[in-house]
């Protein structure tokens, strides 16, 4: 029987928590039993690096004003690959849904990495648009399945959640690093409130910087502590000009995105992260498989990520004065910080591998339909055949 061809599409594969995983997905998806092939809309990125090793790449023909309500373009496109599944990621749900839909493709599946909060009426009508012709629908976290079910699906499709995965082998402890202190100019023996992740609204690295104002304001000696974020996006310069609203500029690093992480998780004293929104964070999980203490805000998935035993590390959303009460409680008790960097490992070795994040979505495309599809795919359309609806 020959392998399951699966299409995975995403809108880019630059920077972020999503696209890392799709490139993991692809990377690790058994080459015996699957046959992949990937599908930007706009354009690969950094996480498409290297991915011609494990599937095929295509980029996603130039599409018309009026493609959103008809994309044949791309139903044209997705039918001379005649994928046996389509994966689709956040921002491209109901494009490539209803092209693939149009292409005769027998399963469509969908990833929800997480939804803006409050989730726009026009965005939470695409989705309800797209669940009618997806088979399944993933969430990453048991919070945003019931959201998608109550808001966005309802009875159109089945919703599962499969919690996002990463590699605890290479995100594992290191010991400190004095590289990239030396390279921003971070003292030595000043501790470093880290952070990793996207410059927009939803990351709500605001509160992070007012936060971290208020904890140097009290601060009781020297040296004092570093706030270093890594990331870039359109919030940038706003948080700049925050931080130097604020005074703090000699004591905040934004030195935009690095491919360093490791070495930066090295650096942090703890993993900080202020979200006013959160599927389950990537990056988050990155860091406490490298042994850090999280503090982060109750939204989205993040207290099931932190489990029972961290929960005192969760503050709530959009209040600097509460997240700045959890960063010195870290800060100020070491120890113990160092032991949740432990206990914070143990719960990503246990419950958030990549093995197993892979092993669900393998057997996700393995499923009945897409089994049962296999006789008939040699069936339709070719090249140069109208596509139909």
């Amino acid at each position: 029987m020959r392998s399951i061809r699966v299409l995975h599409a995403i809108q880019n594969l630059n920077y972020g928590g999503m696209e890392r995983l799709f490139a993991d997905i692809v990377e690790r998806l058994d080459p015996a039993r699957f046959e992949s092939h990937v599908y930007v809309v706009d354009y690969l990125g950094r996480f498409g690096a290297g991915l011609e090793r494990f599937a095929t790449l295509h980029h996603a023909p130039r599409q018309s004003r009026f493609s959103l309500l008809r994309p044949t373009a791309m139903a044209r496109s997705i039918a001379s690959i005649a994928p046996d599944v389509v994966h689709t990621h956040a921002g491209v749900w109901f494009k490539v849904a209803r092209a693939a839909r149009m292409a005769g493709v027998p399963r469509v599946v969908h990833t929800e990495h997480g939804r803006p909060s409050p989730d726009p009426w026009l965005h939470r009508m695409v989705g309800r648009l797209a669940a009618p012709r997806t088979d399944t629908v993933v969430a990453v976290s048991d919070v945003l399945a019931d959201y998608l079910r109550r808001e966005i699906v309802g009875g159109s499709s089945p919703v599962v959640t499969i919690a996002n995965g990463v590699d605890t082998v290479a995100f594992a402890p290191r010991p400190a690093f004095d590289g990239v202190r030396n390279e921003l100019g971070i003292p030595v023996d000043a501790p470093v409130v880290g952070s990793i992740g996207r410059l927009e609204q939803i990351k709500g690295y605001d509160v992070l910087i007012r936060a971290f104002a208020l904890l140097l304001h009290e601060w009781p000696r020297e040296p004092h502590p570093v706030l270093l974020i890594a990331g870039d996006g359109s919030k940038r310069p706003r948080l700049e000009a925050l931080v130097g609203e604020l005074g703090i500029g000699s004591q905040v690093r934004l030195p935009g995105w690095r491919d360093d992480v490791r070495d930066l998780h090295a650096t942090f004293t703890l993993f900080a992260m202020s979200s006013r929104s959160e599927g389950t964070s990537v990056s988050l999980l990155e860091a406490m498989s490298a042994g850090l203490c999280p503090v982060v805000t109750r939204v989205g998935g993040n207290a099931a990520v932190l489990g029972p035993t961290l929960t005192h590390r969760i503050a709530p959303s959009d209040d600097p004065t509460s997240f700045c009460d959890s960063l010195r409680t870290a800060l100020t008790d070491i120890a113990t910080c160092q032991r949740d960097g432990e206990t914070a490992r143990l719960r990503v070795q246990e419950h958030f591998s990549l093995e197993a994040m892979v092993a669900a979505y393998a057997e996700l495309y393995a499923g009945p339909v897409a089994l049962g599809g296999l006789v008939g795919i040699e069936q339709r359309i070719d090249r140069g055949q109208q596509v139909a609806d």
